[in-house]
């Protein structure tokens, strides 16, 4: 057996005082959003009250925007994108259609009837007795403007487009094409203006 010296009993005496170690705190978690809110409400709520409330957080539903159905293009920008489709093609006096060339009323009874599905006669007299008179101020895209080119009676028709312009097939020698109405030819032989689109 071994024998206790003094040395060893101060030892053993200071050993048993010291205090154990403390095991370290368990890791405790961030508490979440959600918790903390329940934990607020659970708070405030009187006593008995608790075990009768739902703490559930309330679904938020995000709603996708409608996606913008564009607008249907109107008659008149149909009308005169249509006859931009035609510059370029040579005039041929009586001319009705792309292949063969267009006369003035040619090249406007084919941009009617075949961009909007009006019919219009296919002589400029005659489409000159046609749609409602407007007058310079009040032009609008797809209006016929009307000129006498020989004589003082009309002899010559274009469609108007915008900002004093208008599209026509002017004469032997040339093509469809886009003239200003200022131009002073043009201005000069300016008879009046009629509107066959009264419902655009």
């Amino acid at each position: 057996m071994m024998a206790f010296t003094r040395s060893t009993a101060a030892l053993l005496f200071a050993a048993a005082s010291i205090p154990a170690l403390a095991s370290p705190a368990p890791f405790a978690p961030t508490p979440s959003c959600e918790d903390l809110v329940q934990q607020a409400l659970y708070s405030l709520t009187l006593p008995g009250q608790a075990d009768n409330l739902d703490f559930a957080m309330p679904a938020i539903q995000l709603e996708t925007p409608a996606a913008e159905v564009p607008a249907p293009r109107s008659l008149r920008v149909l009308l005169a994108d249509f006859a931009m489709t035609l510059r370029d093609i040579r005039y041929r006096r009586g001319g009705r259609e792309p292949a063969t060339g267009f006369d003035c009323s040619g090249f406007v009874q084919y941009v009617f009837s075949h961009s909007i599905g009006m019919d219009l006669p296919d002589v400029a007299a005659s489409q000159f007795q046609t749609g409602k008179k407007v007058s310079r101020g009040e032009l609008k895209t797809g209006d016929l403007v009307f000129f006498h080119t020989r004589g003082a009676s009309v002899s010559h028709v274009g469609i108007y487009l915008d900002g004093g312009r208008f599209i026509h097939s002017p004469s032997t020698g040339k093509r469809v094409r886009v003239d200003e109405l200022s131009d002073p030819y043009w201005a000069k032989r300016f008879i009046a203006a009629k509107r066959p689109i009264t419902t655009a």
